[in-house]
């Protein structure tokens, strides 16, 4: 036994001098497994991802799609609510302007005219798959087959894999990511922030597998 540990040790340690002394062709492949970016095509509507970080950058990669003339539909969605912004709102609580205006107004700067862009409305979503699971087959329900998804660059991999796990052949997907994400694989164990997004996505593609396990037990 002691042994065993010693030569885990042992693994460890050399893991992490290699590391140390050579990041980048160890740590970048793990920052590019996270990235799916695909080639724009022609679609039915592009849909803009609400949860996590950067939905500035998605609504601008939204509107250049568009501008581009790659869809001429942009799906946005939004209104989280949990049970005390509801109790709030029992209490007499009253929004200053509908949920989804202010993202409205933003693809409208961007050259989005508001009758392109669709509103959903997802009260109870709290992660990815609940987001999928909800706005999903709404979009089906309008009637679109090809859809584009721009979201940020190491949510893609997971957020392209869970849309295509749901909808396997009911919606051609494409993913895209937010060009004006400053996220860099190439560098990212020097910035605080990007490592934090590393350990997020792994952490949520962990959960993601040992939520699948448990399901098909």
């Amino acid at each position: 036994m002691k042994k065993f540990f010693f030569a885990i040790l042992c693994f460890l340690c050399v893991a992490g001098l290699s590391v140390y002394l050579f990041p980048a062709p160890i740590l970048t492949p793990l920052a590019n497994f996270l990235i799916a970016d695909d080639s724009p095509e022609n679609a039915d509507a592009i849909v803009v991802l609400n949860t996590g970080m950067g939905i500035y950058e998605r609504l601008r990669e939204a509107a250049n799609l568009y501008n581009q003339d790659y869809a001429d539909k942009v799906i946005i969605n939004g209104n989280r609510k949990n049970e005390i912004l509801r109790e709030l709102e029992n209490m007499g609580l009253q929004p200053c302007c509908a949920w989804n205006e202010e993202t409205i107004r933003i693809l409208e700067l961007l050259g989005v005219p508001r009758h392109a862009i669709i509103s959903i409305s997802a009260e109870d979503v709290y992660d990815t798959i609940t987001e999928a699971k909800t706005i999903g087959p709404i979009i089906l329900s309008l009637g679109l087959k090809k859809i584009i998804i721009t979201t940020s660059k190491t949510h893609s991999a997971r957020a392209i894999h869970i849309w295509k796990d749901l909808f396997k052949t009911q919606l051609s997907l494409i993913s895209i990511t937010a060009k004006d994400d400053r996220f860099s694989s190439t560098d990212w164990w020097h910035n605080g922030k990007d490592a934090k997004q590393i350990l997020y996505e792994y952490g949520s593609w962990l959960f993601l597998f040992t939520r699948k396990l448990s399901n098909a037990n």
